[in-house]
C-alpha cells in the first residue's frame, strides 16, 4: 500500500478523536511529523502529539503478515510534547485501524529510516476488542487500536507499553479488553500503578463497547434530533452507579451532547411510551434563577416518540425507564 497523503493521516486522527467522544484541532503543519492536536473532551489533556505514518506491507517474504511504519523525515531523538501525551503510531486505511508502538524504545535511532513492525493478525484483533496487546520477539509491546478507543490508548500509552512487558499485566490487559473482569487475586499481586492501568483499560473497554453497541443500534443518530455528524454520545438510561444499571444496549440511548447533559441532569426524561419529555419542575428551578434562556428552541424537539432502533430487542427497556425516572426523582 502506498503512503497516504499527509492530510489523510491527519483526518484519520481527527476522526478517531471524534469516534472516541473528543474533538481535535490540528495546531501544526499538515505535512510535518510530529502533528500536534488541541483536544477537548472529558478529562482530556491539552494536546496530543502524534508521530504517524501509513502502515504498509513489511516487505519480507517470510513475514507476509507483517505491517510496518517507516520513520522517514524525522531526526533522533524524537521530540516529546510538553502539554500532553506523545504517541508513535501507524494507520492502516483499509482496516481503519491504528498500531501503537513504544515511543521510548524508538525515540533515539541511528541515521536512516528505521522501521517498526506489527503482525497483521494481532492488529485485526482490535476490530473486535478495541485494543489488542502483542509482545513482539524483541520484547516490545505493540498495540492494535480501533478508532473509538484512540483516546483511551493515547492517554495511557506510555504506561501500557512499559507495564505490558510484564507477563501478568499483559495477560490481564488482554482479559480486560475482552470485558472479562480481572481476577481480584491476580490483581492483588500487582503494584498499585499496574493495578490502576489494568483497571483503567477494563473500564475504558467497557465504555467503548457500550458506546459502540448503542450508536450502532441507533444508526449513529441522536434519538431526539436525528443528527449524526459524529456528534452523538451513548447515554445510560439508568445511570452508572445506580442499583441495576448495566452496559446492555437496552439501558442506552444515543443523544447529542446538549441533550445528553440535559438528560443526565434531569431537565428531560424518557417516558414509557419512548417520548422525550421536559421536566417542568426542573425548568421552574431554572426560571427562578434566570437560567431558562433558549428553552423554546430546546423544547421544540421534545414531546414526540424518539427515533428508535429498528430491532425491538435493542430499544429502551420500560422497566429501566421507570427505575431511571425514580432515581432522578422525576415527578409523575
Amino acid at each position: 500500500m502506498p503512503a497516504l497523503p499527509p492530510a489523510e493521516l491527519v483526518a484519520a486522527i481527527t476522526n478517531a478523536l471524534a469516534d472516541s467522544g473528543y474533538t481535535g484541532q490540528l495546531a501544526s503543519p499538515v505535512r510535518n511529523n510530529p502533528r500536534r492536536f488541541i483536544v477537548a473532551g472529558p478529562n482530556a489533556p491539552l494536546a496530543i502529539t502524534a508521530y504517524i505514518w501509513t502502515l504498509t506491507f513489511g516487505g519480507r517474504a517470510n513475514l507476509q503478515n507483517e505491517y510496518r511504519i517507516q520513520m522517514t523525515s524525522v531526526v533522533s531523538p524524537l521530540e516529546l510534547g510538553t502539554d500532553g501525551p506523545t504517541v508513535l503510531i501507524g494507520y492502516e486505511p483499509d482496516l481503519n485501524l491504528f498500531a501503537g508502538f513504544d515511543l521510548q524504545r524508538h525515540r533515539e535511532f541511528t541515521t536512516g529510516s528505521p522501521s517498526v513492525q506489527i503482525d497483521r493478525q494481532e492488529l485485526r484483533r482490535a476490530e473486535t476488542e478495541g485494543l489488542s496487546f502483542h509482545r513482539k520477539s524483541n520484547d516490545e509491546i505493540a498495540v492494535g487500536i480501533r478508532p473509538d478507543v484512540f483516546m483511551a490508548y493515547a492517554i495511557n500509552a506510555q504506561l501500557l507499553h512499559r507495564y505490558g512487558r510484564d507477563a501478568n499485566v499483559l495477560r490481564l490487559l488482554n482479559q480486560a479488553v475482552r470485558q472479562h473482569e480481572p481476577p481480584r487475586r491476580e490483581m492483588e499481586t500487582l503494584s498499585t500503578e499496574r493495578q490502576r492501568v489494568v483497571s483503567e483499560v477494563s473500564r475504558l473497554s467497557r465504555d467503548a463497547a457500550f458506546r459502540q453497541r448503542v450508536l450502532f443500534a441507533y444508526g449513529n443518530r441522536c434519538a431526539v434530533t436525528r443528527v449524526q455528524l459524529r456528534l452523538v454520545d451513548a447515554a445510560h438510561i439508568l445511570p452508572v452507579g445506580a442499583a441495576g444499571s448495566s452496559d446492555h444496549v437496552r439501558n442506552g440511548i444515543a443523544l447529542t451532547p446538549t441533550y445528553h447533559r440535559a438528560f443526565d441532569a434531569g431537565l428531560i426524561y424518557l417516558d414509557e411510551r419512548h417520548r422525550m419529555m421536559l421536566n417542568d419542575a426542573h425548568l421552574r428551578r431554572l426560571q427562578r434563577v434566570n437560567l431558562a434562556g433558549g428553552i423554546e428552541n430546546f423544547h421544540a424537539r421534545l414531546g414526540e416518540q424518539i427515533f428508535l432502533p429498528p430491532d425491538p430487542q435493542q430499544r429502551p427497556s420500560p422497566e429501566l425507564i421507570r427505575r431511571a425516572n425514580r432515581f432522578r426523582q422525576i415527578p409523575r
